[in-house]
């Protein structure tokens, strides 16, 4: 109904200058189908009526009248089916949600977490029966969970399907509620399930709720009584606008006063949860700001609001219930405001300059910001940073880089590409779209992954130029790295990170939190080689085997084609200097190639038909007739014991899709491999069968004394032999031959893994290969989807939650432009939006190492002016109190008492050591040296000091 107006451009990422005038919904809708042209976008310009609701499976409402609210709740509560209501709020740095999914409201899903598993070790006889599993992982069952067994041997009852409740949960045990005293005894074997049920929720409607909000869904526990007083600020501010027509203005104490008198009212009229006092300047500053909508604060609300509406839609998750109340004063200016500062100057900032004042708008368009990535994250920073005009001034500069190229995966989280981007660089691309919103933002985009390399282009001078450093990245080593340069520049790093419905957010703020490195995760657990190689038991195993055959055949071993091809004699030299058995089995795969070299299609799909009887058949015959079923180890256990599943091979059929599937997808790639063009019948089954119906498959024999990787604790895999050499010589003679029958110039064509391209059949071999071998060991297939999500190692990543956690990062951007602010009033967050949960507490400081009369933490950094000696150095460090007994330069050690050729270095420059000994070239731009020194106290006792930067020049 509303009309744009300058004040809309603070928030509105798809309004422009152009627009002031129009209807807000009709300027907006061009831009929002771009989106997506799948979905049916239209505008509603007239007065909304109950009839308009009825079509609708969820509405949410962002500005609308308590009385109008309470109207349409009730609509939508009664009508058959029940439609999901949704209200949202956004008033300065305050605001709100309310959900009303219905009096009876099915959850299909409560958590969207992957059903838990537990490979099953042993089941007693008995009421309760104890369960035992495999210490392999720790089981995440919990005491009134659901579960059904499968697969299990001997106690057979159990795998009837019947869901069972457990009781006494433990990490690799549990007990169900059953009496399995009669039942047959457990020999081995066996899968058990979580079971999620469906969960019925009963909510409230709006005007209940009003009455009595019941419990409030808290996000910062250090504001356990702010939710009470906002639900009252926002009923008071529903009587303000009922009575005036208008917000209150801006630093108006008349407006604030009165405001003040309506809250009042609305306490005294609450019963069960009276507030006995009031926190006026917390409502003073709610007035002045509430007409204001802040980018930051709709994107998060954007976030939060938007996965309501797919939980509403989907029954996936669970909904808020039901009321949120979320504020962040601590965002704004740690110095008073002036009132004069919030008056509107005709800018399209005017929104954000009447909550934090022109003084801290100044401070944001001159803002020097460097922003790592740009992938969902990015897109949605760019698009807040030039909503809030950081960067936008005549000092201010903002730079994103990202080697990262668009892929068509990308458009359903990263908002700022299009389908028409696909191939181009993320960076270039999401660089225009921000100057788009923001004609005024001045952006430099550069393609170049920030890193040790990169170091000559993101130099001393420019990390000494950045105000703030913003990381959008997805992945901890590239986090490491920005973390390590932001604590040696002193600069304030701004991180999050997202996976699935979760979100997090750390303020990395110098001198008063600790680093990103100071706390880390532990490192994601990786399935030994031989369980990947030989003994599989999920599909994760058998995925992770696909895609490092398919690295293998189709990358890998084309590339060494091509690197004998073009240097024949340098690349015997350097296999006869490896000489190992990873060497000799490199060479047996480029062999193989050779030697079985296709030039037609046909041969294409001979090279298919067989790999599918190697792979499928021969390699499994092979490891059971090492290891067969009754096979017992030195301790006499069965050897084909949990977790081990015991393989059988598959007989190839034509009338098996799946099978045939394979042969095509394979011989294609292989073709594709051989630069051997794809004839129109390929892809016509009846002719596929028709061609593999004729290849000659060799009878299969085992062979004795073939050793097979049983060891978890080997790296490798290929198996060592005494005459490693003798073959290599032998293998390298055999390909000379290959190469002299090979047309002149020969070169194959690798392949390089693209997931998102549907057409190329890279996923329809991974997913044939994972299955294939999935079906030998007994294990659950999978889909494309989930072929590609775990062989493409793709960090799951919704457009929602992205929204929501740059929204709470650019609040804390605030805190940081404006400065002064203490280690309070930074939040660090965690949100899983699937619960939903929020977690939002202050950072934690530094560790403080302290020493005699000082101290120091991580950010410190020691600088000395002078071309000094090693010598010097040591002295220098002992009028402290310490005594250096080691001192090194990056990797290389430049000095260490307990080398007595280390003396000679006493008394030279410690430049000049770096140079001979670290082979350091410090560039031009750069005037110091930074060593690293270790130093004990007079006790004997190691003392962390910080780095040393030696000013030489």
């Amino acid at each position: 109904m509303k009309n744009v107006e300058m004040w809309d451009l603070s928030g509105n990422f798809f309004l422009s200058e152009d627009d002031i005038g129009k209807n807000r919904a009709v300027a907006c809708i061009a831009k929002l189908q771009e989106l997506n042209n799948a979905v049916l976008i239209s505008v509603q310009t007239e007065e909304l009526t109950n009839e308009h609701l009825s079509k609708f499976q969820a509405v949410v409402f962002t500005d609308i009248g308590l009385d109008k609210a309470f109207e349409f709740d009730d609509y939508c509560r009664n009508h058959q089916p029940s439609i999901s209501f949704i209200k949202t709020e956004v008033c300065g740095l305050f605001g709100s949600v309310f959900c009303d999914f219905g009096p009876k409201f099915t959850v299909l899903d409560v958590d969207g977490e992957e059903p838990h598993t537990g490979i099953i070790a042993s089941i007693y006889n008995g009421n309760p029966a104890m369960v035992s599993c495999v210490d392999d992982e720790r089981l995440e069952f919990q005491d009134g969970d659901l579960v059904v067994f499968s697969e299990v041997q001997g106690m057979t009852e159990l795998n009837d399907g019947k869901p069972r409740k457990i009781t006494n949960a433990r990490p690799f045990s549990f007990c169900i509620q059953e009496d399995t005293s009669n039942f047959g005894i457990y020999m081995k074997g066996g899968i058990v399930t979580q079971v999620k049920e469906p969960v019925i929720l009963e909510f409230k409607s709006l005007r209940d709720c009003i009455r009595e909000p019941g419990n409030f869904l808290l996000s910062d526990f250090s504001k356990f009584d702010r939710p009470p007083l906002l639900h009252f600020a926002f009923l008071a501010l529903d009587k303000f606008r009922k009575e005036f027509g208008r917000f209150p203005v801006a630093g108006c104490d008349q407006d604030a006063k009165k405001f003040l008198e309506f809250t009042v009212s609305v306490n005294e009229a609450a019963t069960d949860y009276k507030m006995k006092k009031l926190d006026e300047k917390l409502l003073q500053t709610f007035a002045s700001s509430s007409r204001a909508v802040l980018n930051p604060m709709a994107s998060m609300f954007g976030g939060i609001v938007g996965q309501e509406v797919v939980k509403a839609c989907s029954g996936k998750f669970h909904p808020q219930y039901q009321f949120f109340y979320f504020d962040s004063v601590e965002s704004l200016p740690t110095y008073p405001l002036d009132s004069k500062d919030l008056k509107p100057l005709n800018s399209r900032h005017d929104a954000q300059i009447s909550v934090f004042g022109s003084k801290l708008q100044k401070k944001l368009r001159d803002a020097n910001v460097f922003v790592v990535g740009s992938g969902a994250l990015g897109c949605e920073f760019l698009k807040n940073l030039a909503l809030m005009g950081v960067s936008c001034g005549l000092k201010g500069k903002l730079t994103i880089t990202d080697d990262g190229i668009i892929e068509k995966s990308n458009l359903s989280r990263q908002f700022l590409f299009h389908d028409w981007n696909i191939g181009q660089a993320k960076s270039t691309v999401a660089a225009a779209a921000a100057s788009a919103i923001n004609s005024s933002l001045h952006i430099n985009a550069l393609q170049n992954r920030a890193c040790p390399e990169t170091e000559h282009i993101f130099h001393d001078a420019f990390w000494e130029g950045l105000d703030v450093v913003v990381n959008a990245l997805d992945n901890v080593n590239a986090r490491m790295y920005m973390d390590m340069r932001c604590l040696y520049f002193q600069k304030p790093l701004l991180e999050s990170g997202m996976l699935g419905p979760k979100c997090n957010t750390q303020m990395v703020i110098p001198h008063l939190t600790e680093n990103y490195g100071a706390s880390r995760d532990p490192p994601e657990k990786q399935a030994p080689m031989c369980t990947v190689n030989s003994f599989p038991h999920n599909i994760d195993h058998c995925l992770t085997w696909a895609r490092s055959e398919f690295d293998g055949l189709l990358g890998k071993t084309p590339n060494e084609v091509n690197s004998f091809m073009s240097n024949p004699a340098q690349y015997a030299a350097a296999m006869r200097k490896a000489g190992d058995a990873q060497a000799r089995e490199l060479l047996e795969r480029v062999c193989e190639c050779l030697d079985k070299r296709c030039d037609k299609f046909e041969d294409c799909i001979t090279w298919a038909r067989l790999k599918f009887e190697e792979y499928f058949s021969n390699r499994v015959k092979q490891l059971t007739f090492i290891f067969p079923e009754e096979a017992v180890t030195s301790t006499t256990a069965l050897f084909w014991s949990a977790p081990k599943r015991f393989p059988r091979p598959l007989q190839f059929s034509v009338v098996d899709s799946s099978h045939v599937h394979f042969i095509l997808a394979a011989s294609i790639l292989r073709a594709v491999s051989f630069g051997i063009s794809i004839p129109d019948w390929a892809k016509n089954t009846t002719n596929l069968v028709d061609a593999v119906s004729k290849v000659i498959v060799p009878e299969y024999e085992p062979k004795r004394g073939i050793k097979i990787e049983t060891d978890e604790k080997a790296s490798n895999i290929s198996s060592a032999s005494v005459d490693d050499s003798a073959l290599i010589e032998d293998l390298l003679t055999k390909l000379e031959a290959c190469a002299k029958k090979l047309p002149l110039g020969f070169q194959m064509k690798p392949i390089q893994f693209e997931k998102d391209d549907d057409a190329n059949f890279h996923m329809d071999l991974i997913v044939g290969l994972a299955n294939m071998r999935a079906r030998n060991y007994g294990i659950q297939e999978v889909d494309k989807l989930k072929a590609k999500i775990i062989a493409g190692k793709i960090i799951p990543a919704i457009a929602t939650l992205a929204a929501m956690a740059t929204g709470l990062v650019c609040l804390e951007l605030y805190k940081v432009l404006a400065g002064g602010h203490p280690v309070e009033d930074y939040r660090n967050s965690f949100a899983n939006l699937a619960i939903p949960m929020f977690s939002i507490a202050e950072p934690l400081p530094p560790k403080v190492i302290k020493h005699q009369d000082m101290k120091w933490t991580v950010w410190d950094r020691w600088s000395i002016e002078g071309n000094i000696t090693v010598t010097q150095l040591l002295k220098w460090l002992s009028d402290k109190g310490l005594r250096a007994y080691s001192v090194s330069c990056g990797t290389s050690l430049l000095y260490n008492t307990m080398f007595v050729r280390h003396k000679d270095r006493l008394n030279k420059k410690i430049v000049d050591v770096a140079k001979e000994v670290a082979k350091v070239d410090v560039p031009a731009y750069r005037r110091h040296l930074d060593v690293a020194v270790a130093c004990e106290d007079d006790d004997g006792n190691d003392v962390d000091i910080p780095l040393i930067s030696i000013y030489f020049r």
